[in-house]
């Protein structure tokens, strides 16, 4: 990992995955400090009838605390934000996140092109964003529009995916700026917003 191409004005740091994602997020999250200089924003493929139990499973294994997410919500660093179930989600240029019911992208909602993209308008450079296991192309078109307002973009290597099909598709489609592994990713988030080791 290049130590030069850290972020060191990260806002917010989204992370998006479908199958296989919530294994790495679990094995990630328990080590993110809870003092965490930036929002982290979660865009997981799940069941309308996963209820707060997603919020409530990476609450407890994480150290950083997750806010539930409600319509016209204020963005804030030091915390997890994970979109519900059967919205899309959307920041919105007063840093509030908006909920969405929008016809379905890549046959999901939430959909993480769509959260991509609009956080990519908002934030810009100021803007990491990461893509996990999964098993459609979702997280592509989103990953481009990151690249193109400025931001950072991370993809898991697909070796290392339950679901190799969305990060081999983003490789294929984009150049991100980093193809890592599980332990990798947790090392990337350590680092931001942090001088790079001498």
């Amino acid at each position: 990992m290049e130590k030069n191409k850290i972020i060191e004005n990260c806002k917010v740091l989204i992370i998006g995955g479908s199958a296989g994602s919530l294994q790495v997020l679990l094995h990630i999250l328990p080590f993110v400090e809870n003092s965490i200089s930036f929002a982290i924003v979660i865009i997981v493929h799940r069941k309308n009838s996963d209820g707060q139990t997603l919020e409530d499973l990476i609450n407890l294994r994480s150290g950083v605390k997750v806010k539930i997410v409600e319509d016209k919500i204020k963005l804030q660093k030091g915390f997890i934000y994970i979109a519900p179930s059967n919205y899309h989600l959307l920041f919105e240029k007063d840093e509030t996140l908006s909920l969405d019911t929008s016809e379905k992208i890549n046959y999901s909602r939430p959909s993480i092109d769509v959260s991509f993209e609009s956080a990519a308008e908002i934030y810009g450079s100021h803007l990491i964003g990461i893509l996990l296991s999964g098993s459609n192309s979702d997280g592509t078109v989103g990953l481009k529009a990151i690249q193109a307002a400025g931001g950072k973009t991370v993809v898991q290597n697909p070796l290392s995916a339950e679901m190799s099909f969305m990060p081999n598709n983003a490789i294929l489609h984009t150049n991100p700026d980093f193809v890592l592994n599980t332990e990798e990713i947790l090392e990337f988030i350590t680092k931001i917003n942090k001088e790079a080791a001498e």
